[in-house]
C-alpha cells in the first residue's frame, strides 16, 4: 500500500513540474519573457523601447487566447503586401511548391515580425528574423507540399508583427489531383 502512496505522489509530482514549465514555456514564446528576444528585435528606433518582458510591442490581448495580439501603438508600423493571395494552379498530389510574398515596410518605425505559421503542417512559411526598416522591402516564403492532399486546397499563413493589426493573413489555393495507380492498397 505504501508503494501505491508513494507513486500517486510521484505522479503528482511530475505533473505539477510539467504543468508550470508549460507555463513557463508559453510565457517565453509569447514574448513575455527574455527568451524570446534577440539583439536584433531591441534594435528599435526609440533606444528605451526594449523588446523584454515588460515593454514587448506585440501583447496577447487576452490571457485565455494568446492567439489574439496587439501591437503597442508607439512602436507599431504598416506592412504592405503586393498581394495576399496567390493560386499554385492544378499540382500533381506529393508535389511541393513555393511562392514568395514581397512586402514593404510603409511605416516609420521599425517593421519586426515575430512569428509567422501556417495552418497545417503541409504550409511552412520563412519570414526574415531582422527588423525591416520603413521603406525597405522584405519577403516571405511559403511553401506547401501536397502529399497526401486530394481536391480543392486552401491554407493559410498567419503573420504577426508590430503591426495594426498586428496579425496579417496570407493565403495559397491550389487543387490537387490524385495520380492513377497512386491509392491506398491496405489488403492483398
Amino acid at each position: 500500500m505504501d508503494n501505491n502512496k508513494n507513486n500517486n505522489y510521484l505522479i503528482l509530482g511530475l505533473t505539477a513540474v510539467a504543468f508550470f514549465g508549460m507555463g513557463y514555456m508559453t510565457n517565453n514564446i509569447l514574448g513575455g519573457g527574455k527568451a524570446n528576444t534577440s539583439a536584433a528585435r531591441q534594435a528599435l528606433d526609440n533606444p528605451n523601447a526594449v523588446a523584454n518582458a515588460n515593454n514587448s510591442p506585440i501583447k496577447p490581448m487576452d490571457a485565455n487566447n494568446p492567439n489574439t495580439v496587439k501591437t503597442d501603438p508607439a512602436l507599431a508600423t504598416k506592412m504592405e503586401f503586393a498581394e495576399s493571395a496567390f493560386d499554385f494552379g492544378t499540382l500533381k498530389e506529393g508535389e511541393k511548391v513555393s511562392h514568395v510574398f514581397k512586402f514593404k515596410n510603409t511605416g516609420d518605425k521599425p517593421l519586426t515580425i515575430a512569428n509567422a505559421v501556417g495552418s497545417c503542417g503541409c504550409t511552412v512559411p520563412q519570414y526574415p528574423k531582422e527588423p525591416i526598416m520603413p521603406n525597405a522591402e522584405g519577403e516571405i516564403k511559403v511553401e506547401f507540399d501536397s502529399k497526401g492532399k486530394e481536391g480543392k486546397q486552401s491554407k493559410t499563413v498567419t503573420i504577426t508583427a508590430n503591426t495594426e493589426p498586428a496579425q496579417t493573413v496570407l493565403t495559397v489555393n491550389s487543387e490537387v489531383i490524385k495520380l492513377a495507380g497512386k491509392d491506398d492498397k491496405k489488403s492483398k
